[in-house]
This record gives structure tokens, C-alpha cells and sequence, in this order.
């Protein structure tokens, strides 16, 4: 299986918490930004992917006529929206509306991940997100109507100013929607966001029992916890992001976007301005690529497994190469290993980091 992600860096404004690469108040470089994509796409003719994931930023501020000019060119470069298997885009609840879903569907996109954080408005407004609930509850109504059956939601836990209870009552409200899928992503303050500028810092032991809470609800409510941030339907995880876990290649277009194809792992400059720049020229807008060997390929191939919570079949050279390394994390109760499985323990999924470092060099020699 292989996967093509879209990054759109655009935004209407930048989230408190947010580090990514998107870029608020831009929206006069949009139409110039799809010409750049298309001619990075012709880069790399007669390619074919199973998955398809249009990320961001956010891609549902694009109009009803620049979303039909972006899956014109992936059509015409690659494939029918509608031959994907899986086909996702991540939408904002304020710059969606019925006209732009109704567009996506029929370009056949299958999948919306829905960006909601948090079920409570005073929360909202203090992390910088644009739109309250009531946005949020006709955004998600408007996508039913238009069709889409397959509904992921975002929420962001450890978030503060917002206590166990009010989150846990929010989680029960989104549930009552019946969501395919939920990412919960525990709050992570970054370097360079205004979190971080003003001092906030993550409550891990909040976090940790929040965390705690949000597996045992969602298990109760029928969904399966396949990854460390994801729970979803029986039969509704998602595809694209199963690839990256399961170390599948994909090619990435867009600023910043990242690619993995032939053992290579590439990323295009982050600099919007650079990137048109570079387009414009017809000149690669790889920033970064590495090729990793031995022990630090077999390091990384496993610690992304060992995200998804099934864990990851070691074969005798990785059990052999991080023998000492699967010793050491398994005392530490963080994973298990029964003949060729390592999985996280329901300690290590709060934990996973510790354990996942057990798996990238430098190595002792």
C-alpha cells in the first residue's frame, strides 16, 4: 500500500498550541500555491497510490472553486479521486459549508477528519480556534446531509483551563454524534507557539489520568484503540495513516509535506515563500533527505510499528540487533514481548516515548 498527502499550509488563523506548518492571513497565495502543486506533481508521472490524505493547515478554507481546482490536479496527475481506497481531507467546522461538501463528496472523497478540540467554547476562544459548538454540531450536520459516512473527529486533551469532568461530558456529546473515528491527541506545549511564549506548561499527571479515562469510555462505547492517539469503528481505521505506522511508502506534496519512497525519507522546505519560489523555477523543493541503514532502519521500522497498539512482529535480526534494548524497556514495564510481538503495556501507551527511544540512535556499540 501506498499513500499521497496534500499539505495546504493555509489558515485563518494559527491555533495557541499549534507548531505546524501552516500560515494564517495568506489566502491571496492560494490560487498560486495549486499551480505550484500541479507542477510539483508532474515531477512524478505514471505513479499510483492506494490512499489519499489532504492535510494542512486547513484545507476546507480553500473556495468551492480552488477545492475543485486541487482535485482536478490530482485526477489528472495521478487518479480519480474515487479509485482511492481511503480519500481524507481535514476540514475546520467555520470555513466549511454544505456547497464545499457536497463538491468534495462528488470528486469522491470518502473520509472528512473534522477538527473540533474541545466541546467547550470557553475553551475554544483561549487556544485560538476560530469557531464555538455550535459551528462545530452544523459543520458535522452538513456532512451527513452531503453524504459522508465516514466522519473523523479531533479532540485535544490536558488542555488547560478545561477539567476532567467537562471534558469527559464533552467527549459523551461528540459520541452521541456516532463518529466513525476519534483522534486524542494529549496537549503538547512546543517551542516557538504562544503556548509556549506565555509559560503554559503541560500537567502530565492531569494528562496521564485524562488519557486513562478517554481509553476506558471509548472502549466502553464500542471503538477499538488501534493506535496510541486513534480509536475508531471496527473496519473505519485509517487507512493512509495505517501506511506511515506500517512503514509503507508515500510521497508528499506541498510545503513541508514529507515523503517516503525507495528507503529515502524527504521533506520539502517548510518556507512558503521558497517553495512557490522554487515551483515557479521547476527546481525540487527538498529540503531535507537521509537514507538510514542498519541498525538505525530496523530502529525506526520498529518504532513505528509500536505505535499501533497490536504491536509489531519482530524478525530474528531485530529481536538479535535490540536484545539488550527489549530487555531493558520490558523490566521497565513498558512493553511486552511473546514470541515475535512487541506491544506497548497499557503502562507504555502513556509512556510511549520512553519506549520508542529505545529504538533510535546513536547506538552503544
Amino acid at each position: 500500500m501506498s499513500g499521497l498527502y496534500i499539505h495546504v499550509p493555509f489558515c485563518r488563523q494559527k491555533c495557541h498550541y499549534c507548531d505546524f506548518a501552516s500560515f494564517a492571513c495568506k489566502e491571496d497565495l492560494i490560487d498560486s500555491y495549486l499551480c505550484c502543486l500541479d507542477r510539483e506533481a508532474s515531477f512524478f508521472p505514471h505513479q499510483s497510490f492506494n490512499t489519499l490524505y489532504i492535510g494542512g493547515g486547513t484545507p476546507s478554507i480553500l473556495s468551492v472553486n480552488q477545492l475543485d481546482v486541487l482535485c482536478e490536479i490530482i485526477s489528472r496527475r495521478f487518479a480519480p479521486i474515487n479509485t482511492f481506497a481511503e480519500s481524507t481531507i481535514e476540514a475546520n467546522p467555520e470555513s466549511l459549508s454544505l456547497e464545499k461538501l457536497k463538491l468534495l463528496k462528488q470528486r469522491g472523497v470518502n473520509r472528512l477528519s473534522l477538527g473540533l478540540q474541545s466541546m467547550n467554547d470557553e475553551v475554544l476562544r483561549y487556544i485560538g480556534r476560530v469557531h464555538d459548538t455550535k459551528t462545530f454540531l452544523s459543520a458535522y450536520e452538513q456532512a451527513r446531509k452531503a453524504g459522508f459516512e465516514n466522519i473523523s473527529i479531533d479532540l485535544i486533551a490536558g488542555l488547560p483551563n478545561q477539567s476532567e469532568e467537562d471534558f469527559l461530558q464533552g467527549l459523551k456529546k461528540v459520541l452521541a454524534l456516532d463518529p466513525q473515528h476519534l483522534s486524542v491527541y494529549g496537549l503538547q506545549v512546543e517551542e516557538g507557539t504562544p503556548f509556549y511564549r506565555q509559560g503554559i506548561q503541560t500537567d502530565d499527571v492531569f494528562l496521564r489520568r485524562e488519557l486513562e479515562q478517554i481509553h476506558f469510555v471509548l472502549k466502553d462505547a464500542g471503538f477499538v484503540h488501534y493506535e496510541i492517539s486513534n480509536f475508531a469503528r471496527s473496519g473505519y481505521e485509517s487507512k493512509h495513516n495505517l501506511s506511515y505506522w506500517q512503514n509503507k511508502e508515500y510521497l508528499g506534496l506541498g510545503s513541508a509535506a514529507a515523503s517516503f519512497q525507495k528507503g529515502e525519507r524527504r521533506s520539502n522546505t517548510a518556507d512558503l515563500a521558497e517553495y512557490l519560489r522554487r515551483m515557479r523555477y521547476g527546481v525540487s523543493a527538498v529540503e531535507f533527505s537521509e537514507k538510514l541503514t542498519g541498525k538505525a532502519k530496523e530502529g525506526e521500522q520498529i518504532m513505528l510499528g509500536l505505535r499501533m497498539l497490536g504491536g509489531v512482529k519482530l524478525s530474528p535480526s531485530q529481536k538479535t540487533l535490540f536484545a539488550a534494548e527489549i530487555e531493558d524497556i520490558c523490566k521497565r514495564g513498558l512493553v511486552s514481548l511473546e514470541g515475535d510481538l512487541l506491544k506497548l503495556t497499557f503502562e507504555g501507551m502513556f509512556l510511549a516515548n520512553q519506549a520508542f527511544m529505545a529504538f533510535v540512535g546513536p547506538f552503544d556499540v
